[in-house]
C-alpha cells in the first residue's frame, strides 16, 4: 500500500443546514452532482444526508401529505459517518471505510477539512494502479437484486431500503432494459408529492411504475473485462455501479465502488 495521508486525497464535502428542507437539500445535489450532504448546526457538524435516506424519507407513507418543501433536513439526517484526522494514513483509512461501510469526515480542531468517499478512493485506485492485473469483473461482482419494469415504485423502494442496495437493475424477458438508483427513486418521490395532492397520493402512487422513472441504455461490462477498466469506465462515466453481463447478454452481477474497495489488498 503506497504512504500517503487522506489529505491529500481528501474533496470539499458540499453542507446545508439542518433547518433546510429537503427541496432544498435535492437542487443542492443536483447542483454539486453528489449523493449525500453534510449537515451542520449553526456551522457545526451535525451529521450526513444520503440520497438513500430521503428516497426513505419522501416514500414513508406517514409524510405522502407532506410537499418535501415542508420536511427538514434533520429527519433524514443520519450519523453515518467516522471523523479521522487529516494525517490518517491512506490505508488505515480504506480499513476503516472497508469494515464499517461509512464515509470519513476529517476534521481538525472541530472544523471540517474534507470528506473521503468511495469516489475518492475509486481516484486514488486508478492514479496509482492498486488492484492487481489480473482481477477481473467478476472477481468483485455481487450477486444482482433485480426487478421487471412493470414492478411498482414503492415495491422497489421498499426492496432497496430491506437489501441496503443503491442501485437495481431492471429485466424484462430475461434481458437488461433498464436500473433504477436510489436518485431515481427520491426524484420521483419528490416530483410525486409535489403535483399529487395529498388526499389522492396514496391511491395514486401504486399506478407508479419502474418504467416510469428507470434509466435506458444501461452502461455495463462482461465477466471477463479487467477491473482496472471498470474503474476506468465508472470514473468516465461517474457511476456508482455497473451490471456485469455474460456472454450470452445475461444478468450474472453488479460492481458498486464498495465491491471494488473490497479488492485492494492491504
Amino acid at each position: 500500500m503506497i504512504k500517503m495521508q487522506v489529505n491529500e486525497i481528501m474533496s470539499d464535502p458540499i453542507t446545508i443546514e439542518k433547518s433546510d428542507t429537503i427541496s432544498n437539500a435535492l437542487y443542492t445535489m443536483e447542483k454539486y452532482n453528489t449523493r449525500r450532504l453534510i449537515v451542520t448546526n449553526e456551522g457545526e457538524l451535525y451529521g450526513i444526508l444520503t440520497m438513500r435516506n430521503l428516497a426513505r424519507k419522501l416514500g414513508t407513507r406517514k409524510k405522502y401529505a407532506l410537499p418535501a418543501s415542508s420536511i427538514h433536513v434533520t429527519t433524514a439526517t443520519t450519523k453515518d459517518f467516522i471523523k479521522i484526522l487529516p494525517d490518517t494514513n491512506i490505508k488505515d483509512a480504506i480499513t476503516l471505510m472497508k469494515e464499517k461501510q461509512v464515509i470519513l469526515i476529517v476534521v481538525e480542531n472541530n472544523g471540517v477539512l474534507g470528506w473521503i468517499t468511495p469516489h475518492e478512493i475509486l481516484k486514488l485506485i486508478n492514479s496509482k494502479n492498486l488492484l492487481p492485473d489480473y482481477l477481473c469483473a467478476d472477481d468483485a461482482m455481487r450477486s444482482p437484486i433485480t426487478a421487471n419494469s412493470g414492478d411498482r415504485v414503492v415495491h422497489a423502494r421498499r426492496l432497496m431500503l430491506e437489501k441496503d442496495i443503491g442501485r437495481l437493475p431492471i429485466l424484462d424477458d430475461g434481458l437488461l432494459v433498464g436500473i433504477v438508483s436510489e436518485k431515481d427513486l427520491a426524484y420521483a418521490m419528490h416530483a410525486f408529492r409535489n403535483i399529487v395532492s395529498g388526499s389522492k397520493q396514496d391511491t395514486r402512487i401504486k399506478n407508479l411504475i419502474l418504467a416510469d422513472i428507470m434509466k435506458r441504455g444501461v452502461i455495463s461490462v462482461r465477466t471477463d473485462t479487467p477491473l482496472s477498466d471498470v474503474v476506468n469506465l465508472m470514473l468516465k462515466e461517474d457511476i456508482g455501479s455497473v451490471p456485469v453481463l455474460d456472454l450470452k447478454d445475461e444478468l450474472v452481477g453488479i460492481i458498486t465502488r464498495r465491491s471494488i474497495i473490497s479488492q485492494i489488498k492491504n
